[in-house]
């Protein structure tokens, strides 16, 4: 396909995953289409959860960050193009590549089959590759995969998907799951930071806190009763209505 000359490079979302231990690339699984939109749900830790207003500005933690977005799959300009995968598999192998993403390798089930075997007493959990969601350059996030689910849409004579939907849920790894020293901890600090440069360019907003967040010898209670104040003094210039613009000639 040609492009207009001068027109921006299309960049493609996609998971990388790396050795946790020495960050080398074992694979890329670059997404065929852009996902028409991402949703993203972060969910507070706050230390203040049971009403105790000392502790309604404290956190506990990172908040917790859930990512979901939805991808098409579709062989059909592979297969017209004669490409001999596409031709054979369909989008097969495309689903593999992401399915996989959720299970320990053969080569690790067997190794704890062996130990098993052995009598080894403390079998550790199996450690899979470390996934990197790469949504753009600013947007490099270590993520563990939580849901998965794909609606094949259409087969070639053979039964193999050729046009599928996948729809895919992770939740960002956080210094809380994997602590500081860790490659996903390192990267998650990294991420924070870039979020800390952008939010620093634009107003946020906030939850307004009252006398019944903090009480009113905090500082931010006194402000909060300022701010009522001038609530009330506003309200006492608000011009007022009669009866009879309401339609009424009194309350019955």
């Amino acid at each position: 396909m040609s492009s207009f000359p001068g027109s921006p490079k299309l960049l493609k979302g996609g998971i990388v995953l790396i050795d946790p231990a020495t960050a080398q690339v074992q694979r890329i699984i670059a997404l065929q289409y852009n996902p028409e939109s991402l949703s993203r749900t972060l969910q507070v830790q706050g230390a203040g959860e049971g009403g105790d207003r000392s502790e309604a500005l404290r956190l506990k933690g990172p908040a917790v960050e859930t990512i979901k977005l939805e991808a098409e799959i579709d062989a059909t300009d592979e297969m017209e193009a004669g490409d001999r995968t596409a031709g054979e598999a369909g989008i097969a192998p495309q689903l593999a590549a992401l399915e996989t993403l959720l299970y320990p390798s053969t080569g690790q089930l067997t190794t704890n089959h062996m130990l098993s075997s052995l009598g080894t007493l403390e079998i550790l959990p199996m450690e899979t590759a470390l996934p990197l969601f790469v949504f753009g350059q600013n947007r490099v996030i270590p993520v563990r995969v939580t849901e998965f689910s794909v609606t094949e849409e259409a087969f070639d004579p053979n039964l193999n998907p050729i046009r599928a939907k996948v729809s895919l849920g992770m939740r960002v790894l956080s210094i809380d799951d994997v602590g500081f020293t860790h490659k996903a901890g390192s990267l998650f600090m990294s991420y924070l930071q870039q979020k800390e440069g952008l939010g620093a360019k634009v107003g946020v907003g906030r939850r307004v806190l009252s006398v019944d967040d903090v009480g009113f010898t905090h500082k931010a209670g006194s402000l909060f009763m300022s701010y009522l104040q001038q609530k009330e003094g506003l309200r006492a210039k608000a011009q007022g209505g009669t009866l009879g613009a309401l339609g009424l000639t009194g309350i019955p």
